[in-house]
């Protein structure tokens, strides 16, 4: 008899199991897709539903990176930005009805079609292009873009304003 306390049986070291191209292995030895094997796609279902990525901080390249959780600044932007169109419409057509006359070719082709069809096609474009911001909002020409465009909606507001409450007064002396 030995002097040595008795240890348990030593099983043997299992190897490190190495998972395939393309796979990882869970906390649970299960192996699994790794989603990281593919690029990112700009819209995806999280993107609606659950989504987990915020980006890359600026030092990783996350300057250019598509992400599908949004900050408050950017719900900010993209709220005052349809905002912004919807008023515009809405005071086209009320500088319209006291006679004036649209000076885009574009939306007069849409409002020959029909009040509902100039509102449906406006804020569908526009929304097309809030969409799009709200994809490509870590690239830097995206956020200047909407910059200089929240900042023409807003001088397009005032005018309408301007407009509205017959400022100058000589307009509509009716």
């Amino acid at each position: 008899m030995s002097d040595s306390p008795s240890q348990p049986p030593q099983e043997p070291e299992q190897e490190a199991r190495q998972p395939r191209p393309g796979y990882f292995i869970d906390a649970e030895g299960n192996e699994r897709p790794d989603r990281r094997a593919q690029p990112t796609p700009a819209l995806s279902r999280y993107s609606f539903f659950g989504g987990k990525r915020r980006g890359l901080p600026y030092a990783e390249g996350g300057e250019r990176t598509f992400v599908d959780v949004y900050g408050t600044k950017v719900w900010g932007a993209l709220t005052l930005f349809l905002a912004l169109n919807f008023l515009d419409a809405h005071f086209t057509l009320i500088y319209l009805q006291r006679g004036g006359a649209e000076g885009n070719p574009v939306a007069q082709l849409l409002l020959n079609l029909g009040v509902p069809a100039f509102y449906t096609w406006k804020n569908l474009g526009i929304g097309i292009g809030a969409l799009l911001f709200c994809l490509m909002k870590n690239f830097p020409n995206v956020r200047k873009g909407v910059f200089l465009v929240l900042a023409f909606y807003q001088l397009l507001f005032f005018y309408h304003l301007a407009l509205y409450f017959n400022v100058g007064g000589e307009f509509l002396e009716a």
